[in-house]
């Protein structure tokens, strides 16, 4: 009977960290490898895949190819890159199970909210509503068998927000496993996907906002591995309107930045189901977002801030700390 000799002995490996301004974040890399060359070599290749998939998932840049798919003629099949095929069938799968709560065609709505957010004003409303005439996952029209992608409306502008970053970080998480790196860490901004341990340690350190029973914020110690996990909520980024707080994340049913000042924790098998699922319960709300976690078995960790005192609510699968 054979034996395994060329196997690898990981755990006596040097740890190298590395972080790049990539997709607007800072993306960070932390692995366990050979030498440092290997490492560098490995690294250098895993944000060249990054900066790849940016070229196509890009909404700032005109010349992507997601940029020009909304400049594509109405009713015009589009053959597309598998990268952008792909992100595009998981974000339509989602929009039809949220119906529209998560939607990527909501990229007029999301420009036109980050403008009244620089204002500091409430869009007139027939301003408002000529943008979200233009969302609507509706809109988009998809072919598996031909890779091809048909607009059903005019200059459709999209918005990979809530799921590229989470694609980004699975696709350099999978070019560390290709070059032989089995204990690591990637993370883009509250996107993050760890693989094995680092050597002789239970996890990855993470840390959690939990409340305690009296209310209290505090950062919670788990140790993660073979896991995905994303947060989203407006605790950063937000604007204060005639009294009223509205997130920088817009619900693409309405056009406007949500205001019920929760954050959402998922954790999956990969990131970009754990990105895109944090979005889509953010914009359903605590009661809607917790019933479809529930119903898909997802690991869902709520934080709701707007009352008196922070609670915090976990959805049936969540397992870190039950």
């Amino acid at each position: 009977m054979g034996c395994l000799t060329n196997v690898p002995d990981d755990s006596e490996w040097e740890r190298f960290e590395y972080v790049e301004p990539e997709m607007g974040v800072d993306f960070h890399l932390k692995f366990y490898a050979p030498s440092r060359q290997e490492a560098e070599r490995i690294a250098k290749t895993a944000y060249a895949r990054v900066e790849a998939l940016n070229r196509i998932f890009s909404d700032y840049d005109p010349d992507s190819e997601l940029s020009r798919l909304g400049r594509a003629q109405v009713g015009e099949p589009v053959r597309v890159s598998s990268e952008l095929f792909d992100i595009l069938q998981r974000a339509q799968a989602l929009a039809r199970d949220t119906r529209g709560a998560f939607d990527v065609t909501a990229g007029p709505s999301v420009r036109f909210w980050r403008q009244a957010r620089k204002r500091g004003q409430m869009p007139p409303v027939h301003e408002l509503k000529a943008a979200q005439n233009r969302v609507g996952y509706q809109k988009l029209l998809l072919n598996a068998t031909h890779q091809t992608v048909t607009l059903r409306a005019a200059r459709l502008q999209f918005d990979l927000g809530g799921i590229a970053k989470g694609y980004a970080v699975d696709e350099a998480m999978a070019v560390l496993k290709a070059n032989g790196i089995e204990r690591a860490y990637v993370a883009a901004d509250s996107d993050l996907l760890v693989s094995g341990p680092p050597p002789r340690k239970a996890g990855w350190k993470i840390e959690l906002r939990n409340v305690d029973q009296f209310g209290n914020l505090y950062p919670r110690t788990v140790f993660l591995k073979h896991i995905a996990l994303s947060t989203s909520g407006d605790t950063e980024q937000f604007v204060e309107i005639n009294g009223r707080r509205y997130s920088h994340i817009v619900d693409p049913r309405t056009g406007i930045g949500l205001t019920s000042r929760i954050q959402v924790t998922v954790m999956s098998s990969d990131s970009v189901t754990a990105d895109s699922h944090a979005t889509a319960v953010c914009v359903l709300g605590k009661q809607a977002g917790l019933q479809f976690a529930n119903r898909r078995q997802l690991q869902v960790l709520v934080l709701e801030l707007a009352g008196e005192r922070p609670q915090v609510t976990l959805s049936r699968s969540w397992e870190v700390w039950k």
